[in-house]
């Protein structure tokens, strides 16, 4: 009880920075759509699961060192814009779809990727975010108190992990809808060059 009010202001604050749409938002949208429920899900676990690396660091005192280092940051974040960068190109480059609309909804014409590259792309996404890297060193530097017990820093930590899991898998759920995903996919090929679009300039925003 003692960290109650510590935990609370930690909680608002992570709930307004994970609903905010990202790079985050755009690849489980871009997976719910192209592959389907299951795989939107292993990538919002991959999501979560990234949320522990930030905690580590920061628990660790890594990100005093980000901090106090421009050049490692500035490193990180050419890394995460590469990243977000070579995904929107992917996404610009994917093919029309088929004449039998109907069909490609139904029979999933996009070949099905395997739970662990959705989890792997999740989890790099939200580990080279830089705007993640940022936030954590703000709630662990600057919300958290240095006298916070470790234990108790590594409580919140998981807290952020499930709840953005939990999250992210909602939106999962919704977007794989039928009528959802139908609406999308109905969009054509249109869809994947404005993911793209939204991709490449989250990687420019990100450098500059």
């Amino acid at each position: 009880m003692n960290y109650l009010d510590e935990f609370l202001l930690i909680a608002v604050a992570h709930f307004f920075a994970v609903a905010s749409p990202g790079p985050d938002f755009a690849v489980v949208l871009k997976q719910s759509v192209q592959q389907g429920r299951r795989n939107a899900l292993w990538t919002s676990a991959g999501v979560g699961a990234a949320i522990l690396l930030h905690v580590a660091y920061c628990v660790l005192g890594v990100a005093l060192i980000l901090t106090q280092s421009p050049k490692v940051f500035m490193g990180l974040k050419y890394l995460a814009g590469a990243y977000l960068a070579y995904l929107g190109v992917q996404a610009l480059r994917a093919a029309k779809p088929g004449a039998n609309l109907n069909d490609d909804i139904a029979n999933k014409t996009v070949p099905a990727e395997p739970a662990w590259f959705a989890f792997r792309r999740g989890f790099l996404t939200n580990a080279l975010n830089p705007k993640a890297t940022l936030f954590f060193m703000s709630l662990f530097t600057l919300v958290i108190s240095p006298t916070t017990p470790t234990i108790v820093q590594v409580g919140y930590g998981v807290y952020m992990a499930l709840a953005t899991w939990a999250w992210f898998s909602m939106l999962s759920i919704v977007l794989c809808k039928t009528k959802v995903r139908g609406f999308f996919q109905r969009s054509g090929y249109w869809f994947d060059r404005c993911i793209g679009v939204i991709l490449i300039a989250l990687a420019i925003r990100v450098v500059i």
